[in-house]
């Protein structure tokens, strides 16, 4: 059999279901070869698109997701999914093919070296040489690829090699476990969190990817801890419970970050740097760090680490709740912030201003969807809003790009999303910049009959952009720009299409787009003076 014959073969073997690409013609044996498989692959209208597909399945499944793109131009598309993958720690596999090894030492049409290329968004990537070494090459991209901390692999596969006569077998599989943390070092942590006056959770994404979700609930229920959630570690305790803290992560004082101010100790589970810069919730580096995590921490000024408890997660905070007492604490000040911050988005329930205001969007939209509902944010101004204020139940149901933050990132992850989970209500949240990057992908999900909602925020312009320059020159520039008429571009793609006429309707048009159980893009126009008016707000906030 041919390289790409057993590349195929192995990718079956890792439990491969889909790869998500766009062909080429320096990887045709690779697209013939999956014609006798049962993997399916996925026409994308764009190689960042796929590997966003490829990053949201990973995520989703804790299986690497797998993208595929040609040479060139196809891999360097390619590249910006793959990295925006490996910071957000989803599991991810992509598969370029390359120019043959006899022109690769020289200048050559449509050539660069992409392993090189790729070195510095990967955790790992290796170019195919020999047809022989097939199996390793693969396995070891999806055992590193799954190895905690999660990320992204790339294995390289020039045009030559893949069309040799191949031997060998895929190898076998191995689960990888986490150790867990010396008895001695949970002891000084409960000794930590028992000697503390006031003691406050933050929980990161690594709380999800580490299935500790019930360990973390079952640890705050024993000790009274109140929880802080980062954008990506949304959902660690339901938004509703009396200990959470929700959502921090928008820079500087907020209702949420004002409780880190009070804190004598901060315990970190789960939490990547990527995820919201301590200097932005422990400035002078004054609170200690507790920190829980599979690795141990990245070194910064502003996270003054006591003691790393490192490991498998999972099994170290329920180790952890053993060895500490039953608690009871003053929640007094934490049902005050959570007071004010609902009571922000609630007082915009019924505003009928129009275009209609973030606040009363979102409001609405919780209000429609299910509790295990998946809604992904792309990036711009919606973002800090959905971030801040769209709160969970569950974990890995409000999906934002917080690592690298590519705007595009919505519409693909819709897709995905859905594909994952056919029966969850799942809705892409859009600025009308990010939409425009990916907005073909309409294509894909109606000729995969993927009944996704869009829900777009129409502004005309750049409106994150315009907001950082406002507080900082207190005028624009360069930010505006055109849009096509967005019912008619999605009905083109074979969407239903609605239009938000007034805030009044928002709720019922909302409902409607679910109900279809079709492809719909919601055309919603938005006030983002907003924006500014909340930074003010904050900015006058007194902790």
């Amino acid at each position: 059999m041919k390289a790409a014959e057993l590349l195929v073969k192995c990718l079956e073997h890792e439990g491969v279901e889909y790869i998500f690409g766009v062909p080429g013609e320096e990887n045709i044996d690779v697209m013939d070869a999956l014609r006798d498989s049962k993997i399916e692959f996925i026409v994308t209208r764009h190689e960042t698109s796929a590997a966003f597909m490829a990053g949201t399945y990973g995520k989703l499944t804790r299986k690497p997701g797998v993208c595929l793109a040609t040479l060139g131009p196809g891999a360097t598309n390619l590249l910006t999914g793959v990295a925006n993958a490996n910071m957000d720690l989803c599991p991810i596999v992509a598969i370029t093919g390359q120019a043959g090894l006899e022109r690769q030492h020289k200048v050559s049409h449509q050539y660069y070296d992409m392993e090189d290329v790729y070195r510095e968004v990967t955790k790992w990537n290796a170019q195919i040489k020999s047809p022989d070494v097939v199996p390793e090459v693969v396995r070891k991209a999806f055992k590193v690829a799954t190895e905690e901390k999660t990320g992204a692999t790339h294995i390289e596969l020039p045009e030559d090699v893949a069309s040799k006569e191949a031997s060998g077998a895929p190898l076998s599989l191995a689960e990888h476990k986490l150790s867990e943390a010396d008895e001695p070092i949970i002891q000084e942590a409960a000794k930590l969190i028992d000697q503390a006056k006031r003691p406050i959770i933050l929980a990161g994404n690594g709380v999800t990817r580490g299935k500790a979700t019930n360990e973390l609930r079952e640890l705050v229920v024993k000790t009274n801890l109140p929880v802080v959630h980062t954008f990506m570690g949304k959902g660690a305790i339901p938004w509703t419970d009396k200990h959470s803290l929700l959502t921090a992560g928008i820079g500087g004082n907020d209702y949420i970050t004002c409780g880190f101010t009070e804190s004598d100790l901060i315990i970190a589970i789960g939490f990547d740097m990527a995820e919201y810069s301590p200097k932005d919730w422990n400035p002078d580096g004054q609170v200690p760090i507790l920190h829980i995590d599979t690795k141990e921490s990245e070194v910064d000024a502003c996270y003054p680490v006591k003691l790393n408890v490192v490991g498998n997660l999972k099994e170290n905070i329920r180790n952890l709740t053993g060895a500490l007492s039953q608690r009871e604490r003053d929640l007094d000040w934490v049902d005050e912030v959570r007071k004010k911050a609902l009571a922000e988005l609630d007082s915009f329930k019924e505003d009928s201003g129009y275009p209609v205001k973030p606040q009363k969007i979102i409001s609405d939209l919780r209000s429609v969807l299910n509790e295990d509902s998946i809604v992904i944010s792309d990036v711009g101004a919606h973002k800090m809003w959905m971030a801040r204020m769209y709160h969970c139940y569950e974990p890995n149901t409000c999906l934002i790009s917080n690592g690298l933050a590519s705007m595009g990132f919505a519409v693909p992850s819709a897709i995905a999303a859905k594909m994952v989970y056919p029966d969850k209500q799942v809705v892409a949240v859009c600025g009308d910049g990010a939409f425009q990057m990916t907005s073909m992908e309409l294509e894909t999900a109606k000729r995969l009959n993927l009944p996704i909602v869009i829900l777009l925020w129409r502004d005309e312009g750049y409106g994150l952009i315009e907001w950082h320059q406002m507080k900082a020159f207190n005028r624009s520039s360069h930010i505006k720009f055109g849009n096509p008429d967005f019912k008619l571009l999605a009905k083109s793609y074979g969407f239903e299409a609605l239009k938000v006429e007034k805030a009044e309707e928002l709720k019922s048009v909302l409902d409607q787009a679910i109900s279809m159980n079709k492809p719909v893009l919601i055309d919603c126009p938005v006030d983002y003076k907003e924006n500014m008016k909340l930074t003010e707000k904050l900015g006058n906030l007194i902790c």
